[in-house]
């Protein structure tokens, strides 16, 4: 089996969350941009940029950026807010922009999910009985 070249990797930070979707590519060290977009980008109205299709038009631009520069394998991590007062779990984007990445045919490496996650540090928003509705 004769390879002409070795698959040059990057790394596709999915920012997911219940109001917008940010893709952001990097090379293998994180530190270089290579490419970035968002749902806002791709649609008009507010209600839709968590949307999966505003995710998959945000993936495949940016995804179109880093193929123009030689990315052909990707390493994928997800992050959803988190912290202490977000959830920990990625909004309805997150899955899309995957599914649409591996589709431009695009190599899927590890996918990670980098959500901060508290350590008891400050206290919750809420006071003693919480937030009550």
């Amino acid at each position: 089996m004769i390879r002409n070249k070795e698959t040059r990797w990057g790394i596709v930070h999915i920012y997911s969350s219940y109001n917008n979707t940010i893709i952001h590519i990097t090379d293998i060290t994180g530190t270089e941009t290579l490419a970035r977009s968002s749902g806002g980008q791709i649609v008009k109205s507010d209600r839709a940029k968590p949307s999966p299709t505003a995710a998959m038009g945000a993936a495949r631009k940016a995804a179109e950026l880093a193929m123009e520069k030689g990315i052909k394998g990707l390493h994928v991590k997800i992050r959803a807010p988190g912290g202490h007062n977000g959830p920990n779990n990625p909004g309805p984007g997150a899955q899309a922009a995957i599914r649409t990445l591996s589709r431009l045919g695009l190599r899927i490496g590890n996918i990670e999910d980098v959500t901060p996650v508290p350590h008891d540090g400050c206290r919750k928003k809420g006071g003693k009985r919480g937030r009550r509705v």
